[in-house]
């Protein structure tokens, strides 16, 4: 592990993530149905599959946009990507049974070094999400 000299200013931590996809309406339907995410804004007062991009609350200040894939110049991206999700090691099991209520297939099961564990699966988009307890990093 390395020191950090690092002797610029300070940031808080990561504040958006976003993922980019095919219809708005029905990831916005997802990830309300499976991690139970407000509604926080929407480029449209009605979130149909034209929307260009809603925003989630994922945590206590924490936020997911959802971008239509192609609907803006200045921001996209294509391919997967991956987005683990913090949850308590007490939840896990819980996660399990509410994935498998969800009929969302658990793609992988990972203990990480420092005793994390963590579920892999897919949102209608293909990108791999993780929830993961804490033990994955040294410093969660």
């Amino acid at each position: 592990m390395t020191t950090n000299t690092f002797a610029g200013p300070k940031v808080n931590g990561v504040l958006e993530t976003s993922l980019y996809v095919s219809s708005v309406a029905r990831s916005l339907e997802f990830y309300q149905r499976v991690f139970g995410f407000p509604l926080l804004d929407a480029s449209d007062a009605e979130v149909t599959d034209q929307t260009r991009l809603a925003v989630l609350r994922a945590g206590d200040r924490d936020v997911l946009l959802l971008f239509k894939r192609g609907g803006s110049s200045d921001t996209d991206a294509t391919g997967s990507i991956h987005v683990a999700f913090a949850i308590a090691r007490p939840d896990l099991d819980r996660w399990e049974d509410w994935l498998r209520q969800l009929d969302l297939p658990i793609e992988k099961r990972m203990t990480w070094k420092f005793g994390g564990q963590a579920l892999y699966f897919r949102d209608p988009d293909g990108h791999l999400l993780e929830v993961v307890t804490p033990g994955v990093w040294p410093i969660y």
